[in-house]
């Protein structure tokens, strides 16, 4: 079944601004390999319904800190479901019903004391369609930090940019609309609002689809740079990115299952299940 879209650029305003730390409050996956000792993410049994359809069924995910992380499968499976179930981004959609324990940082989630608006501090997320603000670049960096009480500085924002490859490309035109950049450099705008609270996590949904093949380039080597600092979730519908900038891998397929989850080289070189391997190798998609 296809998933429920959001407002991407209405919702980004409420997750793109994370703040350091843990305090949120105001398992074993299907054939995973190395145990992963202290995951900063853990589903157990999470089960995800759209009124009375289910489109996820009982995942079981332990996601490692500081390390990409790469969800695939074919359209309508629920790998952008479950990647909103992380930040409870799903709260958003009225016929939404999570089940189940997500965890992060040791709590979990949807506990009736964790406060949402304080987890997307932590969990920032990036849209698969660039959205930059109708703003300056250094405007649209600083946007998060402005919503929840922080101090923008030229510096905060000039990190932001580089840790997002952009600043060597715009430092000589901050007071420029975001709204005038190409894609590609939206997009990396984009990931450099998001990261200029210094999230704990981020989110990607998509992030190089609507992009050519030089920005994408750009953007998967950002990804990789921005492991060193965070732990990242990206959902991808290229394969081929996947196996290039995750170090492991979940295979969703029909009917919100995640059949498989394990180090990225052992999914696409020696996956445990049939189906999986059917679907790397593109006998269905």
């Amino acid at each position: 079944m296809s998933e429920p879209e959001t407002d991407a650029e209405g919702t980004d305003e409420a997750v793109s601004s994370p703040t350091p730390g843990s305090n949120i409050a105001g398992a074993s996956g299907p054939e995973s390999g190395a145990l992963i000792e202290e995951p900063i993410i853990q589903s157990e049994d999470v089960n995800v319904f759209y009124g009375d359809e289910q489109a996820l069924q009982a995942i079981m995910m332990d996601i490692p800190e500081k390390q990409v992380t790469a969800l695939i499968g074919p359209s309508g499976c629920g790998k952008s479901t479950f990647l909103r179930c992380i930040n409870r981004m799903n709260d958003l959609i009225t016929s939404a019903r999570v089940e189940g324990d997500l965890r992060f940082a040791g709590k979990n989630v949807y506990d009736d004391d964790v406060d949402p608006v304080a987890l997307r501090r932590k969990i920032g997320m990036v849209f698969q369609q660039p959205n930059p603000f109708p703003k300056s670049i250094y405007d649209n960096v600083a946007y998060g930090l402005r919503v929840q009480g922080q101090e923008v500085t030229d510096e905060i924002v000039e990190n932001a940019l580089r840790g997002a490859a952009l600043w060597d490309e715009v430092k000589d035109q901050l007071g420029e609309s975001g709204l005038e950049l190409s894609g590609g450099q939206q997009q990396r705008l984009c990931i450099a609002r998001a990261i200029a609270p210094d999230p704990e996590v981020v989110l990607m949904d998509e992030p190089a689809s609507a992009l050519d093949p030089v920005a994408t380039s750009k953007v998967e080597d950002l990804i990789s740079d921005l492991a060193e600092e965070y732990t990242v979730v990206i959902v991808t519908h290229n394969m081929q990115q996947a196996a290039r900038i995750s170090d492991k891998t979940g295979v969703f397929l029909t009917g919100g299952e995640l059949v498989e989850f394990d180090d990225t080289q052992k999914i696409f070189e020696n996956p445990e299940h049939q189906r999986v391997e059917d679907y790397i190798t593109g006998k269905f998609g």
